[in-house]
C-alpha cells in the first residue's frame, strides 16, 4: 500500500480519532527570546510521547486499519530507529509479534528502546536497509510491512500533528519538519492545505544528506552522496519516488543545515528550555535560526517540529560541551 495523492482531511480527523487516547497530543510552546527581532518560534514538541518520536501516530494509525486476521501474523518495518519504536510499541500493546529492520550504524539508545519493548532487531548494512524502503519487501521476513513513510495510513498519523498545530495556533505562517522519506512534512503539509493554504511548509535536511533539496532544485528525483551522522534520524541517499509528486506539490522547499548547527540547536533547546532533542528533532530549530535567511521576510509565527529525542548520551554530553560529534 503506497500513497499517490494527498491525503484529505477527512482521513486525517478520522486518523485523529482512531488514535486518541494511545497517542499524547503534544504541547506547543514559545521559544524563549532575549530580544523581538524576527519572528516569534514556537515549538511542537514529539519528543515527549511515550516513545519519543512523532513515529507512533502513523504506526498506530497504519496498525489499527489492519485487519485483525492480518495483525496476527505479526508487523515488521524498516526503520532507523524511531519508527521501529513507534511498530514495536504498538505491537507489545496487542500482543503480536515484531520484527524491526534497522541500519546498522543505528544508534544504541534506539536499539535498546526497541528490545525494551519486546521487538527483534535485524541490523543490516545501510544499503541493504534502503533498498527495504525502495522495495517495501524484506526477503525471508512474513507478515504485515508498514512503510515507515509512504503508506498513506502512516501519512494520516502524521498529519494529525498538522490539525494540532492549527488548533493552537491558527495564525501559524510556517512550519519547518524534518525530512526523512517525507511522511512527516508532507502528512503535516496535507493537514495545513485544507487548513490553512496560506501556511508554508518546509521540509530541513542536514547537509550530509540532503536529496530533497538537490531534487528541488533539479525537477527530479536526484541521488546524492550520503555521509552517516549523529543526525540518524532524517537523510538517505535519495528521495523515494512515490513521495516526490506529495513533496514537489506540498512544499514550499527544503532548508538544508550544518551538523554544527544542529548541534547548537540541540543546546539551545536543553540549556533555555529542558528539551532533549535528537539531531533529526533539533534540525528544524536549527532551519528557523540559521538557514530561512530572506525566506522569512513578512513571516510572524514559525512553528519547529521536535519530531524526536532519542539521542545517545554520550552524543548529548559531547554536544553540552560544545563539541559537535
Amino acid at each position: 500500500m503506497s500513497v499517490t495523492e494527498p491525503i484529505t482531511l477527512t482521513e486525517i480527523q478520522a486518523a485523529q480519532d482512531r488514535i486518541q487516547g494511545s497517542v499524547l497530543r503534544t504541547p506547543l510552546i514559545r521559544l524563549p527570546s532575549d530580544h523581538h527581532v524576527g519572528p516569534e518560534i514556537y515549538l511542537k514538541l514529539e519528543n515527549l510521547q511515550p516513545i519519543g518520536s512523532f513515529k507512533l501516530r502513523g504506526a498506530g494509525n497504519a496498525m489499527a486499519m489492519a485487519p485483525a486476521d492480518t495483525l496476527r501474523q505479526g508487523v515488521y518495518t524498516a526503520s532507523a530507529g524511531n519508527m521501529a519504536q513507534g511498530v514495536a510499541w504498538n505491537a507489545r500493546r496487542l500482543g503480536i509479534p515484531c520484527r524491526l529492520v534497522v541500519p546498522d550504524h543505528a544508534p544504541k539508545t534506539k536499539l535498546d528502546a526497541i528490545q525494551r519493548l519486546g521487538g527483534e532487531v535485524i541490523p543490516v548494512p545501510f544499503d541493504d536497509w534502503w533498498r527495504v524502503l525502495v522495495e517495501h519487501h524484506y526477503p525471508g521476513l512474513e507478515g504485515l510491512f508498514i512503510h515507515p513513510v509512504s503508506d498513506p495510513r502512516v501519512i494520516a498519523g502524521n498529519a494529525t500533528i498538522g490539525l494540532e498545530i492549527y488548533e493552537d495556533l491558527p495564525d501559524v505562517d510556517t512550519v519547518i519538519a524534518p525530512y526523512g522519506g517525507g511522511g512527516l512534512a508532507c502528512g503535516i503539509a496535507s493537514a495545513l492545505r485544507a487548513l490553512s493554504p496560506s501556511t508554508r511548509v518546509f521540509a530541513c535536511e542536514v547537509e550530509t544528506a540532503a536529496p530533497l533539496a538537490a531534487s528541488l532544485a533539479a525537477g527530479s528525483p536526484q541521488e546524492i552522496p550520503y555521509t552517516a551522522s549523529f543526525v540518524d534520524g532524517i537523510g538517505g541517499r535519495s528521495v523515494l519516488h512515490e513521495m516526490w509528486p506529495l513533496a514537489q506539490a506540498l512544499l514550499a522547499g527544503s532548508l538544508v543545515v550544518s551538523l554544527s548547527a544542529v548541534a547548537a540547536a540541540i543546546r539551545t533547546l536543553a540549556e533555555r528550555c529542558r528539551i532533549i532533542a535528537e539531531g533529526a528533532g533539533a534540525a528544524s530549530l536549527a532551519a528557523a535560526t540559521t538557514a530561512l535567511g530572506g525566506r522569512l521576510t513578512a513571516t510572524r509565527k514559525v512553528v519547529c517540529v521536535v519530531s524526536g529525542g532519542n539521542i545517545d548520551a554520550a552524543k548529548l554530553a559531547c554536544i553540552l560541551r560544545g563539541a559537535t560529534p
